[in-house]
């Protein structure tokens, strides 16, 4: 048996409805990092300076020494960049969501202020700006919990929000067992909020962007504040129509005191909100703004064991009789390296497909005469499966006359006789009319031809069967 934890189902292209505040078609939400003082340094107690996200080409950190060009880039953005986008959001009535390192904000309490009396909201953006991808689990913990009790010290309140950036295999985890945050941020894979399961718990994830972000200034993707601009509005554009269409979704946008702090970048980000300012139906939040509307509008699903999680007993017990009476379809299955994709109908009936394609001709025709006829023997003396009874029963055949008794008996007899297996087809929305027709018609099949349909047949009664069981 293999698991593989990653999610590439996501909502498989049928989001919920988001249902935003005033009918809105998008969610438009502003983040700014505040880093300038929780940097790389050798005064923060690092082993050298800082490299990343800054104006100079090419950094690379300076070990055991201090970096006095990087510093004073950091330093622009606590002392003038920081300004400058507050008075851009302030004074345009935007609201906005800081993701503040603790350190850099016990060295910024002047800033800190500020962002208070703006009343923007003051998420966690962990201890210090730093790459924890080498940090062992127990290490990184640790930080995490002195951010949080060093955010609460100098903010006033605990962070309702996480993001860490630099982050290990470790961290989403890790901020989930916190137990604490209403919204974690440390993922890119949606343009919606969404729940993940952690350790028998649902924690609300709102993902975050990189690439509607100033960090593209640094990386050198984006020369001036025109590029900027340009980019946020085509995404934008592309969102709202999206959300007219009937499938709103959530837009961040991620900004750095010393990257779009300076003037001519910020002339880009000044004219992206006054875009969004002149269009109807648009929601401007705060994080913590839109978690707290999904947990409302949708709150956590009931914990439920989901299929791939189930002991091989239990899986086989519940899935074993989706192709008829061949467990070991099933059995073959539970060892595939299963995930978070194939807890859904369409996913799990991939996995258990597989195994019926893959086994060999002689096993297909085992589950293929493990079906009963259509309105045969079998049915008439209510020894169908539930599945196949409720089956037969939805087409109509629980209640043929006798003469369609004598024709279903005949073509059945023939058939069988022709290829060696009932004649199998899936009747969910079929009456008896259109199931004869195609009886009539694949009886003239040659054998190949009809062993692969009624393989098809198979494949489609299962996955029919799933979505009766599953989401």
């Amino acid at each position: 048996m293999s698991r593989y934890p990653r999610n590439t189902q996501g909502y498989g292209g049928e989001p919920p409805a988001a249902d935003w505040p005033g009918g809105a078609n998008i969610a438009v939400q502003f983040v700014l990092n505040y880093e300038e003082g929780g940097e790389n340094c050798l005064l923060h107690g690092d082993a050298g300076s800082e490299a990343f996200l800054s104006e100079i080409p090419g950094a690379q950190p300076w070990p055991g020494k201090r970096h006095w060009n990087m510093e004073s880039v950091y330093e622009y953005g606590a002392r003038a960049g920081f300004w400058r986008l507050r008075d851009l959001f302030v004074g345009r009535g935007v609201p906005l969501t800081v993701y503040g390192v603790a350190s850099a904000l016990a060295r910024s309490p002047v800033q800190l202020a500020a962002m208070k009396d703006a009343g923007w909201e003051i998420a966690s953006h962990g201890l210090k700006w730093i790459d924890y991808r080498d940090y062992d689990r127990a290490a990184e913990a640790a930080d995490m919990a002195e951010a949080i009790r060093l955010h609460t010290e100098v903010v006033g309140e605990a962070p309702r929000g996480w993001y860490t950036g630099r982050t290990s295999i470790n961290t989403v985890d890790l901020a989930s067992e916190a137990g604490i945050f209403d919204y974690i941020s440390d993922t890119y894979d949606d343009d919606l909020p969404y729940w993940r399961e952690h350790d028998g718990r649902q924690q609300l994830i709102v993902p975050y962007s990189l690439e509607t972000n100033d960090m593209r200034f640094s990386a050198g993707t984006f020369s001036t504040g025109e590029d900027f601009y340009l980019y946020l509005k085509d995404s934008f554009d592309m969102l709202l129509a999206e959300g007219a269409a009937g499938r709103p979704k959530m837009f961040s946008v991620g900004l750095h005191c010393r990257l779009v702090g300076r003037p001519g970048r910020a002339a880009g980000l000044a004219r992206f909100i006054d875009y969004v300012l002149g269009h109807d139906k648009v929601w401007i939040a705060k994080r913590i703004d839109i978690a707290r509307h999904w947990r409302a509008r949708h709150p956590a699903p009931a914990q439920a064991p989901r299929p791939t999680t189930l002991p091989r007993d239990a899986f086989v017990a519940r899935y074993g009789g989706v192709f008829e009476h061949s467990p070991w379809i099933a059995e073959r299955a539970w060892e595939l390296e299963l995930g978070p994709a194939h807890d859904t109908a369409v996913g799990l009936h991939n996995a258990l497909a597989r195994m019926f394609r893959s086994a060999s001709e002689a096993e297909r025709l085992g589950v293929l005469t493990a079906h009963p006829d259509l309105a045969g023997k079998l049915a008439a003396a209510n020894r169908l499966t539930p599945e196949s009874t409720a089956e037969q029963a939805g087409a109509g055949l629980d209640s043929l006359t006798d003469a369609e008794r004598a024709t279903f008996t005949e073509l059945n007899d023939a058939y069988v006789a022709r290829f060696g297996f009932p004649f199998i087809i899936a009747v969910r929305g079929l009456g008896k009319s259109d199931i004869l027709a195609a009886f009539r018609h694949r009886i003239r099949n040659d054998r190949a031809t009809e062993f692969a349909t009624a393989c098809a047949q198979v494949e489609r009664i299962a996955l029919l069967r799933l979505k009766e069981m599953l989401p």
